[in-house]
């Protein structure tokens, strides 16, 4: 047998802000174990470390140098990130959003598994919902991740809300571009809207244990939506146990976590990983942590 001295070994991580809570490292090293790599996955939480996404050519040279095989990229740099790369791939691209950075050569490629990571998680917790007009609240690298899978899944129209109305019509124009005319836009009176729409999906950091609360009014969550979540920590915001409470369909943000870590660590290890495995032990972080259900 294979001592942990002998195995191939793998060094990977994520940078982000307010990290702390990231189920990624157990996710990415209980699967190398499960294929006997030594993989070591390192948190690089810019709130620690009392920085911003300034710092991403420091930090992505840094990484380079000290032989890192990878990063994981989550909020708020997956835009950020871009001009500090060399190459990215065409779905990254398309989505203007990186989330996974393989360093190579002293290059750095960066890739997209957000969309699919959603979009498998979307296939298997709500197969079979409505999907004629969905809201989306969050424009971000997250969110364009996500409307781009919700369009590819058989959303006829898509309306995009955001904080920043400049950024919604941003990203209905290039998924417009991409997908047809009038396939999105962005929304003007978010009440209005949602009364004749089948579901809402939150790309919103709002929900996170860093940012308790409700991304929109609560009377606006209504029983005929199913409603989806991409924050996984915890794994059920107040947005989906309001959701449950008025008889709403839910999906929580595991499945995305699960299928987006699926993919990066293929990108890292050169190494198919088992998804099914890493889903239970998800599933057992959560459990072991004191999570609420999942949908």
């Amino acid at each position: 047998m294979q001592s942990w001295d002998e195995a191939p070994s793998v060094l990977a991580g994520l940078i982000g802000k307010g990290i702390g809570g990231s189920r990624s490292p157990a996710l990415h090293e209980r699967e190398g174990a499960e294929q006997g790599l030594r993989l070591v996955y390192r948190l690089i939480d810019l709130d620690f470390l009392h920085l911003g996404p300034e710092a991403l050519p420091e930090l992505l040279l840094a990484a380079s140098r000290l032989g890192f095989a990878g990063l994981n990229i989550t909020f708020p740099c997956k835009q950020k990130v871009i001009p500090h790369l060399d190459e990215i791939s065409p779905d990254a691209a398309a989505l203007g959003a990186v989330n996974t950075v393989v360093l190579k050569g002293g290059r750095r490629f960066g890739h997209n598994t957000d969309c699919s990571g959603f979009a498998e998680g979307f296939r298997r917790g709500l197969p079979d919902v409505p999907r004629s007009e969905v809201v989306q609240l969050g424009a971000g690298g997250a969110g364009a991740a996500v409307a781009h899978a919700l369009l590819a899944e058989g959303t006829e129209k898509l309306w995009v809300s955001d904080t920043d109305q400049a950024r919604a019509e941003a990203l209905a124009g290039d998924l417009c571009q991409r997908f047809g005319p009038r396939r999105a836009e962005a929304v003007q009176d978010l009440a209005k809207t949602i009364r004749t729409a089948n579901g809402l999906v939150n790309c919103t950091p709002v929900g996170m244990a860093k940012l308790p609360g409700l991304p929109l009014p609560a009377a606006l969550v209504q029983s005929h939506l199913w409603v989806a979540d991409i924050v996984y920590f915890p794994l059920e915001t107040e947005l989906l146990r309001l959701a449950r409470e008025r008889g709403c369909r839910t999906l929580d943000g595991g499945g995305m976590a699960v299928f987006q870590a699926v993919g990066a660590f293929r990108l890292f290890t050169g190494r198919e990983p088992d998804s099914e495995r890493m889903l239970r032990h998800f599933a057992q972080l959560s459990a072991r942590n004191g999570d609420l259900r999942a949908a």
